[in-house]
């Protein structure tokens, strides 16, 4: 079974997927640009979501005849441009473009056609359509947030961050990541899955925004220059505070910081690594599978800031 889709997305999620139970049929999901060799098409149930590139008609057209069967489904009226009235053109151009102008060619092609509601299957009552009815995306019981919330003046370690990411999010699927940042680091992570780029905010919120449980892993890394020799150990605060455990840059306040509260001599409070992009590849996958490693580094680094926090501060 192939499913085209533009990205994946709940339409997939809620109505096609449920459909094909994985012990039955063997699922490929293909995005708009990806290709597959005609010879897979044979026997093969294809299914559009929502959408129909160019790309993928020409190849269905071209296979028709060998393909087992052919669906498109439709979760918003999608193929009458008259109902998007007072939407974006934007959006309204991309419906024209990639949905309704091909109207015809789904009949030609004898697409059986799949809707979501009632309402669509009374308008195109004419197409003999099929109501799907939704089912809830299982949870992800063991799924990892790893993040990084850096200001502006971090584009570095932003940049450093990109392919170390890149590669932890394509091994590990339980892993999301999120990140703090405008325009530039939105376009920069866009393209990968499972990533939250969060708008910058002030202070106090910021104070609230960290305390909102489901974060595991922080990374404090910090490029060698002038500018960031000066940085405290204050990062500790914040991933500690988000119940995470931190990973550090070697030679880093921070470091020297998460070295001096390892009461047990055992358990270290954060993980220090050089700034070497394949060890920090390594070390989060390691810390997103090992949920017992995590919460005793995380009790050490606990116990630490709480004692410090007692602590008297010297008198001005």
């Amino acid at each position: 079974m192939i499913i085209i889709e533009e990205r994946e997305n709940p339409s997939t999620d809620y109505f096609v997927l449920p459909q094909f139970p994985l012990t039955k049929f063997d699922v490929k999901r293909c995005t708009f640009n990806q290709g597959i060799s005609a010879d897979l098409l044979t026997d093969a149930i294809v299914v559009f979501v929502r959408y129909l590139p160019k790309k993928w008609r020409q190849l269905v057209a071209e296979n028709r005849v060998v393909l087992k069967s052919l669906y498109f489904f439709m979760d918003d009226d999608l193929l009458d441009l008259k109902a998007s009235k007072g939407m974006p053109l934007r959006y309204r151009w991309k419906l024209l473009t990639l949905a309704a102008l091909h109207k015809n060619w789904l009949l030609q092609q004898q697409a059986e056609f799949w809707v979501s509601t009632p309402y669509l299957l009374n308008k195109y009552h004419a197409y003999s359509p099929d109501l799907m009815t939704p089912k809830p995306v299982q949870a992800l019981h063991n799924s990892v947030k790893v993040f990084y919330h850096g200001s502006a003046s971090h584009k570095a370690e932003i940049e450093w961050l990109l392919p170390v990411m890149t590669a932890v999010l394509a091994r590990n699927k339980n892993v999301c990541f999120e990140i703090i940042g405008g325009p530039s680091v939105y376009q920069a992570f866009k393209g990968l899955p499972r990533v939250q780029v969060i708008h910058p905010m002030g202070w106090e919120a910021y104070q609230h925004f960290i305390k909102q449980p489901g974060r595991h892993i922080g990374l404090a890394p910090l490029l060698d220059s002038a500018f960031n020799a000066a940085r405290s150990y204050t990062k500790v605060f914040d991933i500690t505070q988000a119940g995470a455990v931190g990973i550090y840059s070697v030679n880093s306040e921070s470091a020297g910081f998460v070295a001096s509260i390892c009461s047990s001599g055992v358990i270290p409070a954060g993980l220090v690594l050089p700034l070497e992009p394949a060890l920090w590849i390594e070390a989060i996958l390691e810390l997103a599978d090992d949920v017992e490693r995590r919460q005793l580094m995380l009790e050490q680094a606990q116990v630490r800031l709480a004692s410090l926090a007692c602590n008297k501060s010297k008198a001005l």
